[in-house]
């Protein structure tokens, strides 16, 4: 696998620190409405997904013949009161996530890329497949923290 594919990876800790750059604690926590996520639900949310995809790496890896664990991710974040906790921790468990991560994934050989799973939806994910997810995951979170500090600006 490329090291651009996993420094892509590791760089949606920069964009997340981009995105977020210069918002207060109250900008962070600020809700659009109550059962809306604000930016910092959405940043314990990567954090979660990061480790709902550190799970899905190893158990590929291993050769599971399990599926692959889904998570209910709205409760997931009420549940842990996301919204209470320090945006410092959350990016720092996403950080050491990350990194984690990362030094797996430069361990790997060409093929550990190919090896697959069945998800929960009954489809077959390779470990890249499962990296580009995350990619793309956080990209779609970027755009929802864009949104959301548009929708905060008038207030």
């Amino acid at each position: 696998m490329s090291g651009d594919f996993i420094e892509t990876f590791v760089n949606t800790r920069q964009r997340l620190l981009d995105a977020i750059e210069g918002l207060s604690a109250e900008q962070l926590q600020w809700k659009q409405a109550p059962k809306v996520w604000s930016v910092q639900e959405v940043l314990a949310h990567l954090v979660d997904h990061s480790i709902i995809t550190s799970f899905r790496l190893r158990d590929i890896l291993a050769g599971t013949e399990a599926r692959l664990p889904v998570f209910n991710q709205d409760a997931w974040v009420s549940g842990q009161y996301a919204n209470e906790g320090a945006v410092s921790d959350i990016l720092e468990t996403f950080t050491a996530l990350l990194h984690y991560n990362a030094q797996l994934l430069r361990r790997l050989q060409r093929a550990d890329f190919d090896k697959t799973a069945v998800n929960a939806k009954g489809e077959i994910v390779s470990v890249a497949d499962i990296i580009r997810g995350f990619i793309r995951h956080v990209e779609n979170h970027l755009g929802q923290i864009e949104r959301i500090k548009q929708a905060a600006a008038p207030v």
